[in-house]
């Protein structure tokens, strides 16, 4: 399996069995190494919540690729709307798809529908989420925006995850001593920090951060630059 890192809070996954993108966040995104036009095959666009800089470019690919985006129920409705395909879940509901097991938890932040990053005409797009993904039998977690939530221990607890990628750059979500506490509830093998140095309201010393996390915890930390890639076997 392929982790591929594009910058913020989106990856891309190879799997043995397809191909998926979270939080496509590449035009716009002074940190994206691709831009959208270089993705011509996806099997699953996932987003965690409606705001511009994880929705992104997830309509266009969408209507590109066939592919369908996959969150929540209000947010695929919108995105529906505005052509794309869809395939509506909620949190705590999980579904098998070709490329993997998909299932919502929740995620403590906000969400409206922002197409084209039109922040002056939005519309409520229901609850945030993360996911876990069960691909080639790996757990992964990916958090999406979200501060600090108790019941991340159960995710821990019920799914031995190999990844979890966990956003640092505070303000809008977890800083880096929240991002520490999480995985010591979640106990994953490997910490990939995300959401952080896109813009200066989340500078965050990723290097400070991967010490301090193998310090404090029983996890490795991987930071991943644009365009790197980590590969599980």
């Amino acid at each position: 399996m392929d982790i591929r890192f594009h910058g913020h809070s989106c990856f891309e996954i190879q799997g043995n069995e397809g191909r998926i993108i979270i939080d496509p966040f590449l035009t716009g995104n002074p940190t994206a190494d691709i831009r959208p036009d270089e993705i011509d095959h996806l099997n699953g666009i996932l987003v965690s919540h409606g705001h511009s800089d994880h929705l992104g470019d997830a309509i266009e690919l969408s209507k590109r690729t066939g592919a369908p985006i996959i969150g929540v129920y209000e947010l695929t409705k919108l995105c529906e709307r505005a052509g794309a395909k869809a395939h509506a879940m909620h949190i705590g509901g999980k579904f098998a798809f070709n490329f993997g097991l998909v299932r919502l938890t929740q995620a403590l932040h906000g969400s409206v529908f922002e197409p084209n990053g039109n922040k002056n005409n939005f519309e409520y797009a229901g609850p945030a989420c993360g996911f876990l993904l069960q691909i080639d039998g790996k757990w992964l977690y990916h958090s999406g925006d979200t501060g600090l939530f108790g019941d991340m221990e159960l995710i821990g607890r019920r799914h031995p995850l190999e990844v979890a990628m966990l956003p640092i750059g505070d303000n809008f979500v977890m800083g880096q001593e929240e991002a520490i506490y999480a995985t010591n509830l979640l106990r994953p093998k490997l910490v990939i920090p995300m959401h952080y140095n896109t813009f200066s309201i989340i500078k965050q010393d990723v290097s400070e951060f991967k010490a301090s996390l193998e310090r404090k915890s029983g996890s490795q930390g991987v930071i991943l630059k644009p365009g790197e890639s980590l590969t599980l076997e």
